[in-house]
């Protein structure tokens, strides 16, 4: 390996790997708790810039980002991470009307539940109901 190589850790294979983008320190934390809850390891990230960072060095599944982020906004964030990352599913999850979403895998309106959050997984990642 060459030094400042970045090398994308291989996914847990029992387990749905979570990207969270949300600078919101409680949707954050309630998105990971619902994540965690369902079996799925989650990493939380609070801007788009960190969540490229991210996926550089590892896989996820899914990615759930907040469309209003500091920086790099979310929108900018999901065609980024769709044209570079097209296994990774994705989810849209803001306070702003639905209809303003870009397009993507799903989408999780705040408020959101715990049943909204499973079925998300149920229909970006058909292999976490297998588990």
């Amino acid at each position: 390996m060459y030094q400042g190589e970045l090398v994308m850790e291989k996914p847990a294979i029992d387990r749905v790997r979570i990207l969270v983008v949300e600078d919101s320190e409680d949707q954050a934390g309630l998105l990971r708790r619902y994540f965690e809850k369902a079996g799925c390891d989650v990493t939380v990230v609070e801007s788009a810039e960190e969540a490229i960072t991210a996926y550089e060095r590892e896989h996820h599944d899914l990615a759930v980002i907040d469309l209003q982020l500091p920086g790099m906004d979310g929108w900018q964030l999901a065609s980024k991470l769709k044209s570079e990352r097209p296994a990774c599913a994705i989810a849209i999850t803001s306070v702003l009307d639905a209809s303003d979403f870009p397009i993507a895998d799903a989408t999780l309106p705040k408020p959101f539940t715990g049943a909204q959050v499973r079925q998300v997984l149920v229909s970006t990642v058909p292999r976490w109901a297998a588990l």
